[in-house]
């Protein structure tokens, strides 16, 4: 009778063994919403960047010139965060200081972006060339977009 009450009490111990484990490497490896979307944005919002932005603000932020001004400016990306989205979709015709350097040239617009294509690019630029400014939804960006209109 023992054996058998050592052999269910293994087995029982084995199978709660497995499934704690499991539990664990499920909880260790899953990453939250907000991570998923970030990565997600971040890809969509390079590929936008490559097609849309790059000719002018180039490959890694780094502007061109006196034409297009340098992404990498996180003070003035986070002083124009609700402006960011408005730059992208509307353009931008004003003078704009970048690390205390004008730009008077003209952003074109780019009205054939969706809100969601608008709040990737964003996402991407303001995480990149050395910005760490985390996730804004699309949701933020189409308030910010309809008070720019």
């Amino acid at each position: 009778m023992t054996i058998f009450t050592n052999k269910t009490y293994m087995r029982k111990y084995i199978i709660n063994a497995i499934f704690f484990l499991s539990i664990i490497a499920i909880i260790i490896s899953c990453q939250n919403q907000e991570t998923i979307d970030l990565q997600n944005y971040m890809s969509n919002g390079k590929d936008i960047y490559k097609a849309k932005c790059q000719n002018c603000h180039g490959e890694n932020g780094e502007g061109l010139g006196e034409l297009a001004p340098p992404l990498t400016d996180s003070v003035f990306l986070k002083a124009n965060k609700t402006r960011l989205a408005c730059f992208i979709k509307n353009g931008a015709n004003e003078t704009l200081i970048v690390h205390g350097k004008e730009y008077k040239e003209k952003m074109p617009a780019f009205p054939e972006l969706a809100d969601i294509d608008v709040a990737q690019v964003m996402v991407f630029v303001t995480n990149s060339f050395g910005n760490k400014q985390g996730f804004v939804p699309y949701t933020k960006v189409s308030k910010d977009l309809q008070a720019c209109k």
